[in-house]
């Protein structure tokens, strides 16, 4: 590990104010791997504008597909911090740029900012070799020219920390020639510059050492042992310089992919043929296998398209005196549908207010679909007849928002399924199912189940006597439906009303104050009012008609004029 490395930040800052109620921006900063724990990676609260006060209020945290392994926030300072070492060459292998993408995520409201952390090579890693040594078995009558393919070595390091060169020692028979690819990789070729003479010299050993271009300089050595033999004048020839083929993902290990085919016009041990794999790149290592007779190449172990869409494989055709000649195998991977969309809630909201305004958003979502092409098209939707729509904001990600407005005495509650599907044949489909509470509001006046009252009382009657009762109904919930009953102030010939009757606040029921006397009044009206618990309280009112029937109680009295 390197220390002491500076930090080279590279901010590209973009703000886009979305309708939608959340906002996209994105910075990009650049870090080299194998940074301590608790490095500084860039002062995010300044490069996106943002107070550190809204990163503590918006419970500000990172989302990431891949987790928040390698950093960390400290909300405290507004600052993106190394979490745990990273190792540059295990998290990205030869992919350069290496980077990591996440996202910090807000609430009230709802927001997400993109991070782009790019993580620069270090050279920590040697060039290496497959094998510590190769045997070469080579004729004593090989002319000046002849050409030997030498294991390539292989650096995890990029760049100028990656494989550079190679020098070979001693140099007395042998020189090097290396060859660029267009993979930019290099074939490494042993040339025989001086003929060889087995009776002077029949065992040669030298050094091949691989050099990559960091400081310090790192190497690695590969003994190359020769053993020269009696004339083999013929090498073997392969049929093809460049072997093409393909073979779809998820294929069984078995499955034979193709075939190569050398001839040796030598006759005997001299003209028999042995095949086998060389310099085979990182990706393919372990996943194929060549019948060293036949040429026949198999599977041997599990491909797959999302992480490899290509291989290459060195082949090498041997005869058994030691001549050899080689070739390419492009081996294209073919995709198959085998992923499923992959939704991952960001942030989501519980419950949300009848009066919520329209556009409200209630859930932010990202989605995603490892495959390619079409079988990685997705098109999502949520379950119609409800007040909700999904909006795309950018590529993968959307909002789930209100899309008229809502009503809890209709629906106090909704559950939303969000299904997507591929583009693939067959289409492979998810679905997560959102359950989301509607709040109340205080919208609803209490109702009478009348629209007047009208009832009767025998004269005479015991003072507290229960009449009849009145009964309102709210559609509102909980404390904005509870109902209390209220006489309103009115008079009954000069005298208040509640000095005839009273009605029971909680239960509605009237009662008779007094005696009444029908002779006095025969009949009276009032109003009763209904009101609820909300702030500010609705109500309603009702006519009430109270009717005194008569009883027998005056004897006769005699006509004063007779």
């Amino acid at each position: 590990m390197r220390i002491g490395h500076t930090m080279k930040v590279q901010v590209l800052l973009f703000v886009s104010v979305l309708s939608l109620g959340s906002v996209h921006s994105q910075v990009s900063y650049s870090i080299p791997e194998e940074m301590l724990k608790g490095s500084l990676v860039g002062n995010m609260a300044k490069d996106f504008g943002l107070d550190v006060e809204r990163l503590k209020s918006g419970k500000a945290r990172i989302f990431s597909r891949d987790g928040d392994k390698y950093v960390e926030l400290n909300k405290e300072r507004g600052v993106l911090l190394i979490k745990n070492r990273i190792d540059r060459e295990a998290l990205c292998a030869e992919t350069t740029p290496c980077a990591l993408h996440f996202q910090i995520i807000l609430e009230n409201p709802m927001e997400f900012y993109s991070v782009t952390v790019e993580v620069t090579d270090v050279n920590d890693n040697p060039p290496s070799f497959d094998k510590t040594d190769v045997k070469f078995k080579i004729s004593e009558s090989a002319v000046r020219g002849a050409k030997f393919i030498l294991d390539r070595a292989v650096d995890l390091d990029v760049g100028v920390n990656g494989l550079q060169t190679y020098k070979l020692e001693p140099t007395e028979n042998f020189v090097l020639r290396l060859h660029s690819q267009a993979d930019g990789t290099k074939n490494v070729e042993m040339v025989l510059e001086k003929a060889l003479d087995r009776e002077k010299q029949e065992h040669l050993s030298l050094v091949l050492t691989a050099l990559d271009g960091g400081e310090p300089q790192m190497t690695g050595t590969m003994q190359i042992l020769i053993t020269v033999l009696d004339a083999n004048d013929n090498a073997p020839i392969l049929t093809q310089s460049i072997y093409k083929a393909s073979v779809r993902e998820n294929s069984p290990v078995g499955t034979v992919v193709m075939t190569v085919t050398a001839t040796d016009a030598d006759e005997g041990s001299n003209g028999k043929i042995a095949y086998s794999t060389s310099s085979t790149l990182d990706n393919a290592r372990g996943l194929f296998e060549i019948n060293p007779e036949s040429g026949e190449i198999r599977l041997k172990g599990n491909v797959d398209y999302e992480k490899a869409r290509s291989f290459q494989i060195n082949i090498r055709a041997s005869d058994y005196g030691g001549l050899v000649d080689s070739c390419k195998v492009m081996i294209d991977v073919i995709d198959v549908n085998d992923n499923k969309p992959d939704i991952q809630i960001m942030s989501k909201s519980n419950v949300i207010s009848e009066d919520a305004k329209l556009g409200t958003v209630v859930t932010m979502i990202n989605i995603e679909d490892a495959d390619s092409g079409e079988n990685g098209k997705v098109h999502c939707s949520i379950n119609n007849d409800i007040p909700f729509v999904m909006k795309a904001t950018t590529e993968n990600f959307y909002t789930l928002m209100t899309d008229s407005e809502l009503d809890r005495e209709r629906a106090y509650e909704y559950n939303i399924t969000v299904s997507c599907s591929d583009e693939g044949v067959p289409s492979l489909s998810s679905s997560v199912t959102l359950s989301l509470q509607i709040s109340d509001v205080n919208d609803n006046a209490p109702v009478f189940d009348r629209s007047s009252y009208e009832a009767y009382i025998v004269e005479n009657n015991t003072p507290g006597l229960s009449i009849f009762t009145v009964k309102a109904t709210d559609a509102d919930w909980k404390q904005n439906a509870r109902v209390s009953y209220i006489l309103e102030d009115s008079s009954v010939n000069g005298v208040p009303v509640s000095s005839y009757v009273s009605v029971s606040a909680d239960s509605g029921i009237i009662h008779a104050v007094r005696s009444l006397d029908y002779e006095q009044i025969k009949d009276f009206q009032f109003r009763v009012k209904a009101q609820d618990g909300g702030s500010p309280p609705l109500s309603s009112n009702v006519t009430v008609k109270i009717l005194i029937q008569d009883q027998n109680d005056n004897p006769p009295q005699p006509d004063k004029e007779s």
